[in-house]
């Protein structure tokens, strides 16, 4: 099955996530089908804590992949951020 969640990358105490589908089968970090966004909780100043590809995760929705916990509540942050903007 396929999954859509986080793989964590960045430094010790200095996390930053790839939002990826890959099989539920490999490992957090392992190999991944395609990378659809990227977190960083840590962002300061300009940076851009989330970016979310949301075609490419409904394509994949689409086809049977599963949300984690975790991304499904950032896709929900990230559609209240865009709603409130326009």
């Amino acid at each position: 099955m396929v999954v859509i969640r986080l793989a964590r990358g960045g430094a010790k105490k200095h996390p930053f996530y790839s939002i990826v589908a890959a099989d539920s089968r490999n490992r957090r970090d392992g190999r991944f089908i395609e990378r659809v966004g990227y977190y960083n909780p840590l962002a300061a100043g300009a940076e851009t804590p989330l970016s979310l590809n949301l075609e490419r995760i409904t394509y994949w929705e689409q086809n049977g992949a599963r949300l984690s916990p975790t991304v499904t509540r950032l896709v929900k942050q990230s559609a209240k951020a865009t709603r409130q903007a326009a």
